[in-house]
């Protein structure tokens, strides 16, 4: 029988070949490769993870089991609950405005010549760290306009449409004719037509004065009409000048609002001329002469950006400054490699290019969407350096997220338990996420 074999029967079966990969590298070498990656992977990753998860059931000196103690402070302690209403916000608002203007962007850019050179200006703030971007948004963020770019821009805007009083320090002095009125300066007597009125003012710094002052000039009496001159009463100097009556130094009231007041109802106004000297018909007799308040508003300072209401939306818009550039770059590679017959199938058939954007580019984008918007959540899951650079002391308590609020009860408050079980609690919100994109990435794979 064996010799049969060995003459015309089928041969013996050939000893099995050790397996190799695709690329033809045996598993032993693999694994050998792989092996300090490993280790890293080990030593950096799984044991601190370990670790957290084992002390997160300690008490704070780590010597007491705590059992889910720190676990029940997630839910109870203030700072840990106003931390993950913010995480909520940011998980919101960051990825989806970061997303839409990364669509918008790529979509735009690709009708236009220098989409190329507007694309790299917008991907440029990934070129720089988030301690560098916290540090340039607390500039942008300053309450004052000389320095803050934000509040440059909104005062700027807010005093075209309002105008910004000129004389916000203004109010009488000594022995004035005038008293105060709530905000506003009125006349302690009535007047009456043929009277000269002077309404002294001191307060206004020389450099403060509007560019169209001019020296002021005494009123001259008219029949049948009431004249008068505003000005600031004040010369350098101990004892010079007139109290009560323009000097040769002392200079008017541009534009200074004047009402004639009778009954509680305003019956005539106006405004001062550069010299300070204003004139008010006969219907002004027998009213009281008002300064209204409007004429002393403080300018108006913009936002407070960096306080407790504005702070986070203030955070995330810095955010997004960063981040919209990297949604932009994905996008526009997967519209890059959109088949272009679909979308002049789309306009063949009579769809302008709303539709067009709305019923077709968006769809056939939606893998590489869902890819960058779940990439930015996962991101803003452990955002820390904006929050930490940006907020204030006096207002980073509102703007507080658990990954900040991790390194204060770690290392300011010396908690390490109620931290340890924050970065777990944080693990297992990013596993969900990060598991729908590997999920996602399979299923595209397959396709």
């Amino acid at each position: 029988m064996a010799s049969a074999n060995a003459a015309g029967g089928t041969p013996p079966p050939a000893a099995p070949k050790s397996r190799k990969s695709v690329t033809g590298t045996r598993k032993s070498v693999a694994a050998l490769f792989l092996l300090p990656a490993l280790v890293l992977l080990g030593a950096l990753v799984v044991y601190p993870i370990g670790y957290s998860v084992v002390r997160s059931f300690y008490d704070q000196s780590g010597n007491g089991f705590a059992g889910f103690d720190n676990y029940e402070a997630l839910f109870t302690d203030d700072g840990i609950r106003t931390a993950l209403k913010n995480n909520v916000i940011w998980v919101v608002f960051a990825p989806t405005i970061a997303t839409a203007l990364g669509l918008i962007f790529a979509v735009l850019t690709e009708r236009v010549s220098w989409g190329t050179a507007f694309k790299l200006v917008v991907f440029m703030p990934m070129a720089i760290s988030m301690l560098a971007a916290g540090i340039i948004f607390r500039l942008v963020y300053d309450q004052d306009p000389d320095k803050g770019v934000a509040n440059a821009v909104w005062v700027g805007v807010h005093d075209t449409f309002a105008e910004a009083s000129a004389f916000p320090k203004a109010h009488p002095g000594r022995d004035s004719p005038l008293i105060a009125q709530g905000g506003s300066f009125v006349t302690k007597a009535t007047v009456r037509t043929g009277d000269t009125v002077t309404l002294p003012l001191v307060g206004v710094a020389p450099d403060q004065m509007p560019g169209d002052a001019k020296e002021a000039v005494a009123p001259q009496a008219e029949p049948g009409k009431i004249t008068g001159t505003t000005w600031q009463d004040f010369t350098r100097g101990k004892g010079v000048g007139t109290l009560g009556a323009p000097d040769p130094s002392e200079v008017g009231y541009p534009g200074m609002k004047i009402e004639a007041v009778k009954d509680g109802k305003v019956v005539e106004s106006t405004k001062a001329a550069d010299d300070g000297t204003f004139t008010l018909s006969e219907k002004a007799d027998g009213a009281q002469l008002r300064l209204p308040a409007s004429n002393f508003a403080e300018p108006y300072n913009g936002l407070d950006w960096l306080g407790p209401s504005l702070v986070t939306p203030a955070i995330i818009g810095s955010y997004i400054w960063m981040w919209a550039g990297f949604a932009m770059v994905l996008i526009a590679a997967g519209l890059a490699g959109m088949p272009r017959e679909l979308l002049e199938a789309a306009r063949v058939d009579g769809a302008n290019e709303w539709q067009v954007f709305r019923r077709v580019t968006v769809p056939l984008l939606a893998p590489v969407l869902a890819v960058v918007a779940v990439t930015l959540m996962i991101n803003v899951l452990k955002i820390f350096d904006l929050v930490f650079i940006i907020a204030p002391g006096s207002s980073q308590d509102d703007a507080n997220v658990l990954a900040l609020e991790l390194y204060r009860k770690g290392f300011s408050e010396d908690q390490p338990g109620i931290a340890s079980a924050i970065s777990v609690f944080l693990l297992l919100l990013v596993i969900p996420v990060m598991w729908f994109n590997i999920r996602r990435l399979r299923r595209e794979v397959r396709r």
